[in-house]
């Protein structure tokens, strides 16, 4: 596959799975790949690569004749989404402490500070968007792409619910606790960067536990 066609595929997967992750793409609703092609004018092979990485992914699932349908939001397999990102953020938290320099931390500053403000704003769709700016630093200075391409799985997974249950959720909170990560991050602090990483996933327990009353 040319370099074109690679790139034309991970456009395809960013559009679609923010699709998703904002509930453009409703869980349960079912779509054609030649409609979706046609709706991002994104042609059959790209958006066919992009459709199997959701699959895999579980944002997604093939439906024989019918078309691909968006997987339903499920409370109870949220907590197991949950106990894994615990271990991949932990890991991927602590190894970017070792690894932060001076130019990681300047981004890393900017992108808490617009979160923080999203969240004093009430603006989801920016606080989202810096969300996933900030996962994809902190991945990209730890170096382990492995763990990377696992939790940024568990991370869609985790966006999209929060849109689903965003009456239960507390984004200046979450901004705190985001911000104390990055601050041990910088401080290069492996071992409580660990435990503001635990915390942030504790509060999602906690969110996900009041999304089953909201």
């Amino acid at each position: 596959m040319d370099q074109a066609t690679i790139s034309l595929a991970d456009q395809a997967y960013s559009l679609i799975e923010e699709m998703i992750v904002t509930l453009e793409l409703a869980p349960g609703s079912v779509f054609s790949e030649n409609d979706l092609s046609k709706r991002i004018e994104i042609g059959r092979t790209p958006m066919r690569e992009a459709l199997q990485r959701l699959s895999s992914e579980r944002l997604l699932k093939a439906m024989p004749r019918r078309g691909m349908l968006v997987t339903e939001i499920n409370i109870a397999d949220h907590f197991k989404i949950l106990d894994t990102r615990r271990v991949l953020d932990r890991l991927l938290a602590t190894r970017a402490a070792r690894r932060v320099d001076d130019g990681s931390k300047a981004d890393l500053r900017g992108i808490a500070r617009k979160m923080q403000e999203a969240a004093e704003e009430k603006d989801l769709n920016a606080f989202m968007r810096h969300d996933r700016e900030l996962d994809e630093t902190l991945a990209l200075i730890a170096n382990n792409p492995y763990a990377a391409q696992a939790a940024a799985c568990m991370h869609a997974h985790c966006r999209r619910f929060w849109y689903q249950y965003r009456g239960a959720g507390d984004l200046v909170r979450s901004g705190q606790l985001h911000a104390a990560l990055v601050d041990a991050v910088l401080e290069g602090d492996e071992e409580a960067a660990a435990a503001c990483s635990d915390q942030l996933i504790d509060y999602l327990v906690e969110f996900t536990n009041a999304a089953l009353t909201h």
